[in-house]
């Protein structure tokens, strides 16, 4: 849902001075003002006003400017609200305001002024662009809590942190707006219709942050629209929490459009989840911090293995379907690893600048080799050589194949019959074991704040969004816009990386390892409009 919005309160509104009074003399002023030792700025000043957001608070008149150079190009990519249908709907005061917790935060609801622009490196002419909802508590609430009959669900594959952002989400209920009625879908989205429903309290839900996977137990497909949202209603619950990645959020999207068109008073809230950190807008994922820590785990392993034999030559391979996020970072952070392979970046084996001459050279150097590739590389050279058939899991992602073994066997094949050298190769896969980890600290810190977020935003009134920082701070991002489109603005592209970026140019700074740019063979479909202006160019640029 985008607009956007035009100013409406005078310059004097806008004032980015403490609130206590300052008294100067004149000559202070003056040279305050008009410093002689500093140079002329650059730009001319500008005086900004305040733009008047759509508060359903405070309802102030929604205004869309004709003129985009108005406000400066601001546009709000605002989130839906149940009395956008259910104009009618009686408001409450915040709990949070009688809170012993929140007694002495100096500012305890957000403004509805408060947005998060998604870019905050610009030119000095550029339009202020994109900018989403401030997350956090708000003064008036649209539910009672005695009243809230909360429901919990997550679905697809297993990362580290569900169980967190599971506990505090019960835990935020419970002890920050009073709620005791909340209940935990079992299975996924076939158990709102298949499978019986688990009571949950923070004495339940107390120390499962401490295990790995999900409580609640998930599982892939299964979504039936009508029936959910019949199970919905008839249970009476009217706020659904939805833990899972962008499937799942589609399908989110889908339920908020039918309560919409049911003129329900529910509110359903997501929080987007994936390992790969390929969400675009947010910053990152929860649980990522957890895999590129426990990445590290086995990339030493391999490191040790190889070191310790002649000719050691490792392969670990690393999560990554279409973003090659996690074996980037990890081997940032290891520092043992002489090649990194993602699926962004093509590569090729044979010839000059290839793999296998990059393998000889180190094993020449060093002695050994430590190879990261991730999940999604090389899929097209598997499946040149294997009958694969497309098929695809319960959620309609396109199964892999094993890039991992398919390199083990070509290396181990090339040094041995072609180059008559004995190598030592060792191969370690460790997919599920950093799937099924507990979070580490920074994740279990991250989860809580987006359980939060999430619980502020249904009792609030907001509906069909999902919550995630965006230039570290929490926002709320609309699933669907108000025809009915499914938007997904976190799903709509996935989030990879870019060879144009200077974090990439990092990892081949780090790892010396050739970045393949020069194969005139590899496939065209692998590589982006930027990749094919890098290789025409033989330079990279920074964005």
């Amino acid at each position: 849902m985008e607009f956007t919005i035009s100013s409406g309160l005078p310059k004097s509104s806008l004032s980015l001075a403490p609130s206590f009074p300052i008294t100067r003399s004149k000559s202070q002023a003056s040279a305050l003002s008009n410093p002689s030792h500093l140079p002329k700025p650059f730009f001319k000043s500008r005086s900004f006003s305040i733009f008047p957001l759509v508060s359903r608070q405070n309802r102030p008149i929604r205004s869309q400017s004709s003129n985009p150079a108005a406000d400066n190009g601001f546009v709000l990519e605002d989130v839906p609200h149940l009395t956008n249908f259910r104009p009618d709907l009686p408001t409450y005061p915040n709990p949070l305001q009688n809170s012993q917790a929140y007694a002495i935060v100096k500012q305890t609801f957000v403004r509805p002024e408060d947005v998060v622009a998604e870019r905050i490196v610009v030119q000095r002419d550029s339009p202020r662009g994109v900018h989403f909802r401030r997350a956090g508590p708000r003064e008036k609430v649209y539910f009672k809590s005695d009243e809230v009959r909360a429901c919990i669900v997550t679905c697809g594959g297993l990362c580290p942190g569900i169980n967190t952002v599971i506990r505090e989400i019960v835990c935020g209920l419970s002890y920050m707006y009073g709620v005791e009625d909340i209940l935990g879908i079992e299975g996924g989205y076939r158990g709102f219709y298949s499978k019986n429903t688990l009571r949950l309290t923070p004495k339940v839900v107390n120390d499962i942050h401490k295990r790995g996977g999900t409580f609640l137990r998930t599982s892939r497909g299964g979504h039936d629209t009508h029936k959910i949202v019949d199970n919905i209603e008839d249970r009476g619950i009217n706020q659904v929490y939805i833990i899972g990645g962008d499937g799942t959020q589609k399908g989110a999207a889908l339920i908020y459009k039918e309560v919409e068109k049911r003129g329900l008073h529910v509110a359903v809230a997501g929080i987007p989840k994936t390992i790969d950190n390929d969400i675009a807008v947010i910053d990152k994922s929860f649980g990522f911090d957890t895999a590129v820590e426990e990445a590290q785990r086995a990339i030493n392993a391999a490191h040790v293995e190889v070191e310790s034999v002649e000719n050691g030559v490792g392969i670990v391979k690393l999560m990554g379907r279409y973003s090659g996020f996690i074996a980037m970072f990890a081997t940032l952070a290891s520092r043992d690893v002489d090649c990194c392979l993602i699926p962004e970046s093509p590569f090729y084996l044979e010839g000059r600048g290839g793999l296998f001459e990059f393998i000889e050279e180190r094993l020449r150097e060093n002695g050994h080799v430590v190879i990261v590739i991730a999940e999604g590389a090389g899929q097209e050279y598997v499946a040149q050589e294997i009958e694969a058939i497309e098929k695809k899991d319960a959620s309609g992602n396109k199964l892999l194949l094993d890039v991992g073994l398919w390199l083990t066997d070509k290396i181990k094949a090339h040094f041995t019959k072609v180059r008559k050298m004995a190598i030592n190769m060792k191969y370690i896969d460790p997919t599920y074991m950093i799937r099924a980890i507990p979070s580490n600290a920074s994740d279990n810190i991250y989860c809580t704040l987006l359980a939060q977020s999430a619980v502020h935003g249904a009792m609030a009134g907001y509906s069909g969004f999902t919550v995630g920082p965006v230039n570290s701070k929490h926002a709320y991002i609309p699933i669907s816009d108000k025809l009915g489109v499914v938007l997904q603005r976190v799903t709509e592209t996935q989030n990879t990386v870019k060879l144009t970026d200077r974090m990439w140019a990092r990892l081949l700074a780090s790892t010396n390892q050739p970045s393949f740019l020069g194969c005139n063979d590899m496939p065209q479909e692998r590589i982006g409009k930027e990749t094919i202006n890098v290789i025409s160019s033989s330079e990279i640029s920074s964005s």
